[in-house]
């Protein structure tokens, strides 16, 4: 059960996560309206990250999902899971995202990615030449993308992991 009910109503800030989620609000949609504000700002950065990032779909979605491994956030993992599948990741790259798992059926890109999203959560602190490998793969816009991202994504998991959203 989660820490606090659900919202079902709130006016305006529901009905633009509405528009941007197609007609519906999610359990965490339903914990964030306990604040329109911050669920409108929520709403906002989510959305670009989701709709407007210049990242690949498998990229963006194989940090979202990891963050979620490393977090323990099993609700983040439901709900990105056939995301990450429809941008082409394979069950064997999705069960590659699991703590201590066989990497090889990743790409030399998506494993680079797997180590920063590590280390952004893990450590915080990126070493240099773990940047300079993110770099043969993704240009200055998509680094800033998937920084954004790995970090936006911690504090989702971080928010659904201590108000048990999702658990029912």
């Amino acid at each position: 059960m989660a820490r606090l009910d659900y919202v079902v109503e709130g006016g305006d800030v529901a009905d633009r996560i509405r528009q941007r989620r197609g007609g519906r609000l999610t359990p965490l949609d339903g914990m964030l309206l306990h604040s329109p504000r911050f669920a409108d700002g929520w709403n906002s950065l989510l959305g670009a990250i989701r709709g407007a990032s210049t990242l690949p779909g498998d990229i963006r979605e194989l940090a979202v999902l990891r963050v979620a491994e490393l977090n323990g956030a099993a609700y983040e993992w439901a709900a990105h899971e056939p995301v990450a599948r429809e941008a082409g990741m394979s069950g064997e790259q999705l069960a590659a995202l699991r703590v201590g798992a066989d990497t090889g059926a990743l790409d030399d890109r998506q494993r680079a990615t797997l180590a920063y999203t590590d280390a952004m959560t893990n450590d915080i602190a990126v070493e240099d030449e773990l940047f300079r490998l993110l770099g043969k793969h993704f240009d200055d816009q998509q680094l800033v993308e998937l920084t954004v991202t790995v970090a936006a994504y911690n504090m989702v998991s971080r928010f659904l992991v201590a108000l048990e959203v999702g658990k029912e």
